[in-house]
């Protein structure tokens, strides 16, 4: 898995971030470039099924621009017994027809950022304003603010992308 064209389906700083991270730590020479593409799903994905296909959604079209892999990571939420939780998807396509997914982290959300998003609103600017921050979303995300710093977007994609990369190798090894 030696000098790759990789896409991140995503301008997003902790994205890039996760990606880049990940395959210097496993020791995968690889160039990352990023590229904006449409998730294809509403821009506050409410399930786990839509959230998973933004991510499939977002690699497929970053693929099709020419890269040998092209990874695609989506956030969104979705509902269990009451509750709304945090949810992370990704997808790393390849340019021999495989498609790998895998899922991240998942919290449930405060009753009142749960009820903004109920209302319309984007999780975004809504951990903004909950934590009284700017830009959450890319950096530290909703699971810092809601880990306490523990765990921030970087890290958690970072885990996703291990796992897209664990299953492609497994795959072609």
């Amino acid at each position: 898995m030696n000098s790759l064209k990789i896409a991140v389906a995503s301008q997003n700083p902790a994205k890039i971030r996760a990606v880049t991270e990940c395959f210097s730590e496993l020791g995968i020479e690889a160039e990352i470039i990023s590229t904006e593409t449409e998730s294809g799903v509403a821009s506050q994905p409410f399930s786990i099924e839509e959230t998973r296909q933004g991510a499939v959604n977002r690699a497929s079209a970053a693929l099709s621009k020419g890269f040998d892999l092209a990874i695609g990571l989506e956030g969104g939420v979705f509902e269990l017994e009451g509750s709304m939780y945090l949810c992370n998807w990704g997808a790393m396509a390849g340019s021999g027809g495989k498609l790998y997914t895998a899922g991240g982290a998942q919290i449930p959300l405060p009753e009142e950022i749960a009820r903004e998003l109920k209302n319309g609103f984007e999780l975004g600017p809504v951990m903004d304003h909950y934590a009284n921050e700017t830009g959450i979303r890319h950096h530290k995300g909703a699971i810092g603010i809601l880990t306490g710093g523990l765990v921030n977007r970087g890290d958690m994609f970072g885990h996703i992308v291990k796992l897209l990369v664990g299953q492609y190798q497994l795959d072609s090894g």
